[in-house]
Order: C-alpha cells, then structure tokens, then sequence
C-alpha cells in the first residue's frame, strides 16, 4: 500500500509545494485548504501526473466542528496516516502593539494555535493505536525570536514551538516523530496575504535578497520524513544563505 501524507493549507505556499514533493515519491493524500476550488484543481492536477490518490479535504482549521467531523470521518482506509504536515498558518499585519488590529490578533492565534492544535490532535488520535507516524508542524524563526512589529505573530509561533516539544514529549510513548520545521524569509503568498494584498510592500520584504523559495522548505519537509525509523529531527530551522536569523539579513 502507498504511504499517506495529511498536508494542511494544502492550496499554495509550503503546503502546495509539498503536495507535489510527497506525490512525486508515491504518497497518497489528504489535502486540506480552506478554498475548495483551488482544493480541487490541486488533486486532479496531482491525480493526473502522478498517478496517485486524493482525498479532498475543504476545512477551514480555524473551526473546531469542522476539523474533528471531517477528521472523524476520514474513511477507513484513509485513516492509516503515515505523515502530517501541520502547514496551515499565516501573518495578518506588522504593526506596533498598541496599534495592532484586534481582529488580525484573533485571526492569527485562532489559526496559527488553536487551529494547529485541533489538526494535530485530531490526527494524532489515529497514529496512537497503530503505534507510528511523524507529525511536521510548521514554526518559523519568529517563533525563536521577536522582531519590531512582530509581536503577536511571533507569539502565535513561540506558541508553535512549545507545543510541538510537548507533543513529542507526550506521543513518546506511542513512537510517534515530532519535528518542527521553522523557515525564514521564503517568497510565497505569505507577505501578499499578511500585508492585505499591497503587492509592493509585500515585495519589498525581499528586497536585497533571494529568499527561500516553497519547493525548497518543501525538501526539507520531505528529508525529514525520509530518515530512518530510529532517528527524528525533533527542530530544524533554515533560512536563506542571506539571513542568520529573524532579524539579520545581508541585503545586495
């Protein structure tokens, strides 16, 4: 039978290209994404030039009900899940605190937290009985360190770094992997959508720069995973060679 990958904002950015890295090497898959047109043309896209299965899966994570009926009610023989990528996530604005639009801050601790800790237990509880699987949660170095402007978006991430080394501390005991992969500046819709669509100021992020690319963190999500049965990469962090962190870059 054919692995299975779960992969969650599945429909661009590191979930889209990770889709086409596990399809390339045979998984089946499940693919989450809140826009079920771009879901669909995701999987026919992948069905047709891979020759693999897809489930489709149209949550938003965010949504509690949501996440565990359509988790619960995976069918049987989809529940056999071998990876998770944690993927779904975003930044809603970059303002200083006491200027911060509350209803960004919810959008991102309802999203980045709640929703990633709904995915990962849902999911969690079908890799238990079988006594294997490798959940990949996707942090970021904002979660290993707070820059100007970034306040709740590196909190939802810290968020994301303490959890996941509690949940490898507690599915220990099931032989479950935990990695938690943390990215630094990549070019993907992920400034486009925190900066509400201002294509230019979204690009002047990566002025100066050639940034991670999505097909790149999606190697990385995928080396993981391809590593033997005794040997977890429990914290991963990369960057473009122009970055050492979340606040120093090397601009040309």
């Amino acid at each position: 039978m054919s692995k299975i990958v779960f992969i969650t904002g599945a429909t661009s950015g590191f979930g889209e290209s990770a889709a086409y890295k596990f399809a390339a090497h045979g998984y089946d898959l499940i693919l989450n994404g809140r826009r079920a047109d771009r879901l669909q043309v995701l999987a026919d896209e992948l069905e047709k030039k891979y020759n693999v299965a897809v489930l489709q899966l149209p949550f938003d994570v965010q949504d509690e009900k949501a996440v565990f009926e359509s988790i619960g009610h995976i069918p049987e023989d989809w529940k056999a899940i071998d990876v998770l990528v944690n993927n779904a996530g975003l930044a809603l604005g970059r303002d200083y605190f006491e200027e911060g639009d509350l209803s960004d801050w919810n959008t991102m601790i309802d999203t980045n937290v709640k929703g990633f800790l709904y995915v990962a237990k849902a999911v969690s509880q079908l890799m238990v009985p079988r006594k294997q699987g490798h959940i990949i949660n996707m942090g970021s170095v904002a979660g290993k360190q707070v820059y100007e402007k970034g306040n709740v978006y590196c909190a939802s991430k810290y968020a994301v770094d303490a959890i996941s080394q509690g949940m490898r501390i507690d599915l220990l005991r099931h032989n479950i992997k935990v990695t938690s992969i943390n990215p630094g500046a990549a070019e993907t819709e992920f400034s486009l959508v925190r900066f509400k669509g201002d294509e230019g100021t979204a690009k002047k992020i990566y002025d100066g720069l050639k940034p991670l690319t999505a097909e790149d963190v999606a190697e990385v999500i995928y080396y993981c995973t391809t590593l033997p049965s005794h040997v977890c990469i429990n914290d991963l962090s990369i960057t473009c060679t122009q970055q050492a962190d979340a606040i120093f870059f090397n601009r040309q």
